[in-house]
């Protein structure tokens, strides 16, 4: 058995899940889930009516790198997006969704052999980091972020000793779950770092889509091309149809970025198994060549956090985030409760399944950044999610002492 197996923590639905052992919510009440970050608005008829279409795919062996089609309509969506030009045939790679080329990259980048082999994630973060990192055979070292800086990273507090040791970087850019999105100056930090000490930065940007602002969110790969990078020199953006289309069990998704790092990515995954069917490569094809679809599913989650704010404002210190489909409030101190005992009872009294925000942290410094705060996924429809942000200001008025 790998050793390395026993480092990795449980995941955070596991721990809501024992949390609630013995735990009986009102019978009353409808259940209502803000726990978990999984799209529920309808997915787009057209994707569904490409994968039926092109179901004889399926008796084809699938090209590891994908399909030239598919490479060059993420190539366009790239320049139709962020206004740059990325190579198809050498800067561009098709994934099985974000979550397992974020894995799989740090097992491709990762010199285990190296002393004291690190890879810097933000804090809090989205866990895939911290295992990849564990069974890549490094060791994850985490930067929280700043509530007073609109939840920035607090680069500058990596020490010298740690910086040099990083081999892989992950940022998330808008945040999961802050929302935060990285201003250009923030990335020129970064390439200066990576400059200086020779470490990959992996941008997850599967939350870029959905935003509140006029501007849509920076991109890493824009960032590169502002600041005159145009090679991309160790950076790969990750990306993905799972929020942007409403298509979680598609599992497709692109990298995009340095051509050595795709050229090194694509012989680990044609020894992995990384290659998409056909049949989702033409559905992906039809997804990113739509953009009607994304402003609706936009409007949608405008409109749901529009109706949600002024409800839980008057109770709670929440903001509206940069992008993102989650809240990151903080727990009134009136309340003397932490988080895990705030989403224990707010379930037993009002059936309303909220994400504790230690879960989704770890302590750095005698501190988690998660402590005293929850995650808010409103990826139900408008009328649910207003429901649930009412039970919780009630909840909230109702045990303030």
């Amino acid at each position: 058995m790998n050793p390395l197996l026993q480092h990795l923590q449980p995941y955070p639905f596991e721990r809501l899940r024992q949390l609630f052992t013995g735990v009986t919510p009102p019978a009353d009440l409808a259940p209502i889930s803000l726990g978990i970050g999984e799209p529920r608005h309808a997915t787009p008829e057209f994707i569904k009516a490409s994968l039926n279409h092109h179901l004889t795919g399926l008796a084809s062996y699938p090209a590891t790198a994908g399909d030239a089609r598919l490479r060059a309509t993420c190539s366009a969506w790239m320049l139709q997006r962020y206004g740059i030009h990325v190579d198809a045939s050498t800067q561009i790679l098709p994934v099985n969704g974000s979550r397992e080329a974020l894995f799989s990259f740090a097992q491709t980048i990762i010199d285990p052999a190296q002393a004291g082999a690190t890879v810097l994630c933000p804090n809090p973060f989205y866990q895939i980091y911290e295992g990849a990192a564990l069974l890549a055979g490094a060791q994850p070292y985490f930067v929280s972020s700043d509530p007073a800086r609109n939840f920035a990273v607090d680069w500058d507090s990596v020490p010298a000793e740690v910086w040099a040791q990083t081999q892989l970087m992950y940022v998330c850019s808008p945040g999961n779950p802050t929302g935060a999105v990285m201003p250009l100056e923030e990335w020129k930090k970064l390439f200066a770092l990576s400059d200086r000490y020779g470490f990959v930065i992996a941008s997850d940007e599967c939350y870029s889509e959905i935003y509140f602002r006029d501007e849509a969110p920076l991109g890493g790969l824009e960032a590169a091309v502002k600041l005159g990078r145009h090679d991309f020199r160790n950076l790969v953006a990750f990306t993905s149809l799972s929020k942007r289309s409403n298509v979680p069990g598609l599992r497709s998704g692109f990298v995009a970025g340095d051509a050595q790092l795709i050229q090194s990515f694509l012989i680990y995954r044609t020894y992995h198994g990384g290659a998409m069917g056909l049949p989702i490569q033409h559905a992906s094809i039809a997804a990113w060549s739509d953009e009607s679809h994304v402003e609706h599913n936009r409007a949608l989650y405008q409109e749901k956090f529009a109706a949600v704010m002024p409800i839980l404002e008057p109770v709670m210190d929440v903001r509206l985030p940069d992008a993102g489909f989650y809240l990151w409030p903080r727990i009134p101190d009136a309340l003397g409760m932490n988080e895990t005992e705030f989403a224990r009872e707010l379930f037993a009294q009002s059936h309303v399944t909220v994400l504790p925000g230690s879960y989704l942290a770890r302590n750095m410094h005698g501190h988690n950044p998660g402590a005293q705060r929850v995650r808010l996924a409103l990826v139900a429809e408008t009328q649910e999610c207003v429901e649930a942000a009412q039970r919780i200001a009630d909840f909230i008025q109702k045990n303030v002492k």
